[in-house]
């Protein structure tokens, strides 16, 4: 039996998803708050639930009983609820989970982790570094993983490839590996299905090392449109970093940071023991453009004039239309921070009230 922690998470979910298509017993670790339609996708898959929380050590202490191997995935900083913070969860929370395998004898511990730059040092990463070292003496595989294109590529950290307004971090010169979380999913389950990396720290990049400007260039050659582009300098974000009192501010003020100073990694000699098909950004570019490529320039200058078009036939149809802003979005990008995600949006919609149909901001 293999124990993902994280299970409803991003990577996580991929990481089940993975396993149970090799035939391989899975147990989730779930939460009682977690969101009913992402544990439900788990039990379809035919994972075990177990109930547990990195905060609660007896609840940990049982779901690893009977473990052979556990792929650790969880993080405070994309999705949080109440009590998580970078000390509760990447911290505490996982040395409780390190303890617990540690005596429920696990064989396999696989931790998912980032990239470390001495140069760099916040609490997001000295919490990883923290647990690296404890879990030195177990039979480990640590994947510090470069940059995710699905989160820091998209609309939630200011890369809005929808309107064509980006924000990139530092100057914009400095390679970094990006790398899709499926494709991390697939470093993660490779120690377990095939007994490689054993004891080692993986570093795990994409395909080629891009710097954020030529990022762009791809993103505008796919989509055929120029971007406005944001940069956010090295000084702003030191400021933010040293004045930052709040240890997940701190944490994201210095990711932002180590984006600037770049992350190049080099994948051959990786990818000899552990073969991946790696994702380009250019791939992830034409995924997530596709279905906003006949979508008007007029568009992503947030005036919206098709909805202004479409919403008064609608309405003279005797349609009654709803036109909701989604937080951080759009007119409202103002308000983006690491807080929103999709939950949130949904709640956006949610706070409409009874809807049949409503038109959403930039929708074709």
């Amino acid at each position: 039996m293999i124990l993902v922690v994280g299970a409803t998470g991003l990577l996580g979910t991929r990481v089940c998803e993975r396993l149970r298509a090799e035939g391989q017993p899975v147990r989730a670790l779930v939460r009682r708050t977690s969101n009913p339609d992402k544990v439900n996708a788990l039990r379809s898959l035919g994972c075990e639930l177990a109930i547990g929380d990195l905060k609660v050590p007896p609840q940990i202490q049982a779901a690893c009983q009977g473990i052979s191997a556990l792929i650790s995935t969880p993080s405070s900083t994309l999705s949080r609820q109440s009590g998580d913070s970078i000390e509760s969860v990447d911290l505490q929370g996982q040395l409780t989970l390190v303890d617990a395998a540690r005596s429920a004898g696990v064989g396999r511990f696989i931790y998912v982790s980032l990239p470390d730059n001495p140069t760099v040092q916040y609490p997001l990463t000295q919490a990883k570094r923290a647990v690296e070292r404890a879990i030195a003496d177990l039979d480990f595989t640590s994947i510090r993983a470069s940059y995710f294109m699905e989160v820091w590529l998209s609309p939630m950290l200011g890369f809005d490839y929808i309107h064509g307004k980006v924000r990139i971090y530092g100057g914009g010169s400095k390679p970094i590996s990006w790398v899709s979380y499926r494709d991390v999913a697939e470093f993660c389950v490779a120690p377990v299905l095939r007994s490689v990396g054993r004891r080692s720290v993986l570093a795990v990049g994409g395909p080629e090392a891009l710097t954020p400007l030529e990022v762009v260039r791809i993103f505008e050659e796919e989509s055929g449109r120029r971007f406005e582009v944001e940069s956010i300098p090295e000084t702003k974000l030191l400021e933010q970093l040293d004045s930052a009192t709040d240890s997940l501010e701190k944490s994201f003020a210095g990711l932002m940071l180590q984006y600037a100073h770049g992350d190049a990694i080099d994948m051959p000699g990786l990818l000899e023991s552990i073969p991946v098909r790696l994702t380009s950004v250019r791939e992830y570019a034409r995924t997530v453009l596709g279905p906003h490529q006949g979508a008007s320039a007029d568009a992503a200058s947030h005036t919206e004039p098709g909805r202004d078009l479409v919403v008064p036939k609608l309405q003279a149809a005797g349609h009654k239309v709803f036109t909701p802003v989604l937080t951080g979005l759009g007119k409202d990008s103002p308000r983006l921070s690491p807080a929103v995600d999709l939950d949130r949006h949904i709640d956006d919609v949610a706070d409409i009230g009874p809807v049949k149909t409503f038109v959403s901001p930039g929708a074709k």
